[in-house]
């Protein structure tokens, strides 16, 4: 098929491209190589992309509707994996703006496009921000979603609002995936693994909020990239009986599904550190800081909605997935 990734240098769209390629799809990558962190990590990314058959990369701004609505008419995809977005809790407190323009008017600019060329099937980036307030543990589909906490979060729950309307309207069959703390290798700087790793390396004290007592169901890359690649022919179908008074919220009358994908483990802060400091070989020097404004005590997915569509569920050791993070880095840094 030919499929559209945006976000294609990003971490979790290089991964899923790969995957791509390796089942022989035709893949255009889309990415306008936000400066959000170092773009050396994104252009590594991209070159090994570009090295292989079957990929194509245009470097543009989502949010410029013409010019988007122009590849979509011209290209005409079979499929579209929407992954491109401003990531980051914390840097939402201090950037609004640059999240209207990338996470609402792109992903606005991508419905229109599957919308007016048909589209079989959008799978779009949620997050587990999503969930904001709620408390009860571990977040499942089945819970409302009403009160984010932090204008990202706030963000992506409007983007499956959105997605939904167009599912309702226009019968485009869409699917939202809310991702639990992903990490490995070619990570994001900015998440705890690299900024961790990095500072225990170079002998720098590393800031551990929450006083340490945060909790992360921590994800390996590889079974996000799997389970989305797994999900492009599962498209998701019109139920007539679903009503809103009893219905699934994550399901609908229109073709719509929101799935979790997390490791179903959480995993306690200073564990996470310790496993860390095991395997670089060095002790952490911390740093006890209080919960920052916009951040949750805990996550924690509940995954059996996607398990049974995908007849598994994705699970990865964390001593594993960090092992091949810490890997990759002493690789790709020479350290």
């Amino acid at each position: 098929m030919k499929i559209l990734l945006t976000g294609a240098a990003g971490f979790i769209a290089y991964h899923v491209a790969d995957r791509l390629l390796d089942q022989g799809h035709e893949v255009l990558g889309l990415d306008n190589f936000s400066p959000y962190y170092d773009l050396t990590l994104k252009e590594a990314r991209l070159a090994r992309l570009e090295a292989r058959p079957g990929f194509r990369f245009q470097r543009m701004d989502l949010s410029e509707r013409s010019a988007t609505a122009a590849l979509f008419e011209h290209e005409r995809f079979d499929r579209v994996i929407h992954l491109a977005a401003q990531p980051g809790v914390r840097y939402s407190l201090e950037h609004p703006f640059e999240y209207v323009d990338a996470n609402l008017t792109a992903h606005l600019a991508i419905l229109e496009g599957c919308r007016n060329t048909g589209v079989g099937h959008l799978i779009y980036a949620s997050s587990s921000s999503v969930y904001g307030m709620n408390r009860a543990t571990p977040f499942s589909t089945s819970q409302r979603t009403d009160h984010p906490i932090s204008l990202y979060a706030a963000t992506k729950k409007a983007n499956e609002m959105m997605a939904h309307s167009y599912a309702h309207l226009f019968r485009i069959p869409a699917t939202g995936l809310r991702f639990f703390t992903v990490y490995g290798p070619w990570g994001r700087p900015d998440m705890a693994t690299f900024s961790f790793t990095r500072a225990i390396l170079e002998g720098r004290p590393i800031d551990v909020y929450g006083e340490g007592a945060m909790k992360r169901d921590f994800t390996y890359v590889g079974d996000i990239a799997d389970s989305v690649v797994a999900l492009l022919d599962r498209k998701p179908e019109s139920d007539p009986n679903w009503t809103v008074e009893t219905g699934d919220p994550a399901a609908s009358s229109a073709p719509h599904r929101i799935y979790n994908i997390g490791n179903s483990e959480p995993v306690l802060l200073m564990d996470f550190i310790h496993t860390l400091e095991r395997l670089l070989g060095r002790k952490a020097e911390l740093v006890m800081k209080p919960i920052q404004p916009g951040d949750v005590l805990e996550t924690s997915s509940d995954t059996s909605p996607l398990a049974e569509i995908l007849g598994h569920r994705p699970y990865t050791p964390l001593e594993v997935g960090l092992e091949r993070f810490v890997s990759w880095y002493r690789d790709f840094y020479a350290v």
